[in-house]
């Protein structure tokens, strides 16, 4: 899997009867690929992974891999349960994905040795797999030098933003490995991420202010201070605001993409507005 420039991180629209709303999300992620992302990622946690069903994690990625038809790596998120992670990964193989991220296991903790068959389980499916780092799963360089050596792990997503650790993984990874930044909102993390060695990050603007996004990838550090550090004090006042903040924007852009399911909230009045004007002040310093 070749990654490059923005990784785009498509919401999951649900129409007026609650349902998976396929003819929107092919439209959020045609939109999308007209900014070239380096990637789609679909159901994953912007796209609200832990609420579908596996249905609807099946249909989701098959609307994705018709819809960018090769033009870029389409990746699906998969994960929790063990069997669930397997049904997801299956589909996602049989719908032609061309790799995974894997979701943290629900729930259960285990020592080193069965979060790795975890990982060796869902690897033998077929599909090359980006670990995500996150939550439960606290990775050191030992650790994912072992992942690593499973076949098809090819990747680690850190959502974790321990800068000591990052960095000696990645000092002690084999060449090819892939790393990226996977915070909310990376960009404000960005700078210092670089400056180890990792220049792949998600970005969740992408989702619904693809311009912004890009120009910050293309250098416009200012957008840091007037667009990127608000948007994560407004995100930081709610849990679950990493999400919701997402689909609000991409409504706010004009595509009715639905609320969040529970147990996420959308967003109040008060700051739908603020989200409202710092998507303007942010596409005005273009």
């Amino acid at each position: 899997m070749n990654l490059t420039g923005v990784l785009f991180f498509p919401v999951t629209p649900f129409g007026p009867d609650g349902r998976l709303a396929g003819d929107v999300l092919a439209e959020h992620i045609a939109a999308g690929l007209r900014h070239g992302p380096g990637g789609v990622f679909v159901a994953c946690g912007t796209g609200e992974f832990s609420a579908l069903s596996e249905a609807e994690h099946a249909r989701a990625v098959q609307i994705a891999t018709a819809t960018v038809a090769g033009r870029v790596p389409v990746v699906a998120g998969a994960g929790g349960p063990l069997g669930a992670a397997l049904a997801q990964a299956r589909a996602a193989r049989d719908a032609g994905a061309d790799g995974l991220l894997l979701m943290p296991p629900y729930l259960a903790k285990g020592p080193r040795g069965g979060y790795l068959e975890y990982v060796r389980a869902v690897a033998a499916v077929g599909l090359p797999i980006i670990v995500y780092a996150r939550d439960a799963v606290v990775l050191e360089p030992e650790d994912v030098g072992e992942l690593a050596e499973i076949p098809g792990v090819v990747g680690l997503k850190d959502g974790i933003g321990d800068i000591d650790r990052i960095q000696r993984i990645v000092l002690a990874a084999k060449p090819g490995f892939t790393f990226f930044n996977g915070l909310p909102t990376a960009e404000l993390t960005m700078p210092a991420y670089r400056a180890i060695g990792v220049t792949l990050y998600s970005s969740a603007a992408f989702a619904f202010a693809p311009e912004i996004a890009l120009a910050f990838l293309n250098g416009h550090d200012r957008l840091l201070t007037d667009f990127y550090a608000p948007l994560v004090r407004l995100r930081s006042r709610v849990p679950g605001y990493a999400v919701s903040l997402v689909k609000a924007g991409v409504r706010l852009r004009g595509l009715d993409v639905g609320p969040v399911r529970p147990p996420l909230t959308d967003l109040s009045p008060d700051h739908l507005d603020e989200l409202d004007g710092l998507i303007k002040t942010g596409l005005s310093l273009l």
